[in-house]
């Protein structure tokens, strides 16, 4: 008797069930409705992301105790999970949730523009919402920063800036100045002036880049003097995955002036540190100076959509693309501008200055350091510094042999590299385990815990997010080990 597979019984029922087709009709395969994705529970989930996402990235998830959690819905600083938790949001996307988790002002916007069935492509004709938002990017950007390219992603941004940069320096000026330990992004273009091996991979990347230290004046004027081929220079603000890394006011305003001495065009990446994350609209602005090209992404859309915007002066942009001839060199995408999103942009804008976010972040992130830098003092063995501005904060741990006692200290010294992260990472995974605070961490030193918390955060919730992590600390590293690894076989 032959014995039919799982497989093949549901092939079966799948043809037996199916309603009669006409000929050349197309059979509508076996999909999960919306409804069902929402019921997916923990291990349906796993084994989907494992068949179909990317099973290396799960293996990360499972050591920081990250792939236990379904978040059901989030609101203001908090996801919430299937048990009811609540999980307090100091990772905020990475600084995408400057408006926490559904603001409702946001969610109105949207729904009025649903239920007027309001146009989201607009490739033929002109956008009100798009015209509307470029403005309003306009307005709240410095000096002659006023020509918008509108796009989805952080990276599409940078990839505009870039040719933007490019295409008014010339020809004759194709090479690009860029940091190390920079992040400007995963597409090609801009991942070859992201300094990341890991990102970079064996991808044949484009090679007209030089590299120099972060926040080295020297070795910039040095590239300038030397090599007149160099026309544009990229630069992160804050390096976010750097270990939120920034330089002196002096040597952005020197760069300003050697850029305007040489005929370079500088292009700031604010797509991480800008929209009021460091307590100014852009990061730059703490410095009194004004780039060439700039970048936004991550909040732009609020948290509710994808938005992403290169902003040129206008003299830059003209001379890339301000003919006939070369305005649709790099016009706007399918997507670039779509309504909805331009819609929630907008109202996101005003909700930024009408709740005073912007200060509220320059405040609580105040506060957020200082009760850091404490905690520091209190456990210098363990807390090596403490960094940023507003509420783009970096908290790095001592590498693994200082934080254990002077004998034990030699013997492990040696596998100090091999170590960088397990500290954070312990001290990751407990927060979100014992304490229901969610956390960040950086690409290139992984000593690092980021601190993004969305720009609504409070003192109370500081207070709350920095007496757990006392409590934490106060276990001892040895503990915390133990903790960790008692977690992973629980």
């Amino acid at each position: 008797m032959t014995t039919m597979t799982k497989t093949s019984h549901a092939a079966t029922r799948a043809v037996i069930d199916a309603p009669a087709l006409t000929p050349n009709a197309t059979r509508k395969p076996k999909l999960m409705s919306v409804d069902d994705a929402k019921a997916l529970d923990v291990p349906r989930m796993t084994e989907l992301f494992k068949a179909h996402i990317n099973p290396g990235q799960l293996h990360f998830m499972k050591l920081l105790g990250f792939h236990k959690v379904k978040v059901e819905r989030a609101e203001g600083m908090y996801y919430i999970d299937q048990n009811g938790r609540k999980i307090l949001d100091f990772f905020g996307g990475f600084g995408s949730l400057a408006f926490g988790h559904n603001h409702p002002r946001l969610l109105d916007a949207r729904k009025k523009f649903q239920d007027e069935k309001r146009h989201e492509i607009a490739i033929a004709f002109m956008s009100q919402y798009a015209s509307a938002f470029a403005y309003n990017l306009a307005q709240c950007s410095p000096g002659d920063l006023d020509m918008v390219f509108l796009g989805s992603t952080g990276s599409e941004a940078m990839e505009a800036a870039i040719k933007v940069a490019e295409r008014a320096a010339g020809p004759k000026r194709p090479k690009i100045v860029y940091a190390e330990n920079s992040f400007h992004g995963k597409t090609k273009g801009v991942l070859s002036i992201t300094d990341g091996p890991l990102y970079r991979g064996e991808f044949k990347l484009v090679g007209n880049n030089v590299k120099v230290p972060f926040g080295d004046i020297e070795a910039i004027e040095n590239a300038f003097r030397s090599d007149p081929e160099i026309g544009v220079i990229v630069l992160e603000t804050v390096q976010g995955g750097g270990g939120i890394i920034q330089a002196p006011k002096e040597f952005w305003q020197k760069l300003r002036a050697l850029c305007d001495q040489y005929g370079v065009l500088w292009v700031a990446d604010e797509v991480q540190c800008g929209y009021g994350r460091t307590g100014r609209f852009y990061a730059f602005e703490h410095y009194d100076v004004v780039p060439d090209v700039t970048a936004l992404a991550k909040s732009l859309g609020g948290g509710k959509t994808a938005m992403g915007a290169m902003i040129a002066t206008r003299d830059v942009y003209m001379k890339a693309y301000g003919t006939p001839k070369t305005a649709m060199i790099h016009a706007a995408a399918t997507f670039g501008g779509i309504g909805e999103a331009c819609v929630t942009s907008i109202e996101a804008l005003n909700v930024l200055y009408d709740e005073g976010l912007i200060d509220n972040s320059a405040d609580v992130g105040e506060y957020l350091l200082d009760r850091l830098k404490a905690l520091k003092a209190k456990y210098p063995k363990i807390v090596k510094d403490v960094r940023g501005n507003g509420l783009m904060v970096g908290l790095e741990f001592q590498d693994f042999s200082q934080t254990l006692p002077m004998v034990l200290r030699p013997v492990v010294s040696v596998l100090d590299d091999k170590l960088k992260g397990s500290l954070s990472g312990f001290v990751g995974a407990l927060m979100l385990r014992d304490y229901d605070c969610l956390v960040a961490f950086t690409e290139y030193n992984r000593n690092v815990i980021r601190l993004e918390p969305p720009l609504i955060c409070q003192r109370e919730h500081v207070d709350t997010f920095v007496n757990a992590l006392d409590d934490l600390l106060g276990r001892g590293v040895i503990s915390i080990v133990k903790d960790f690894v008692k977690s992973q076989v629980s």
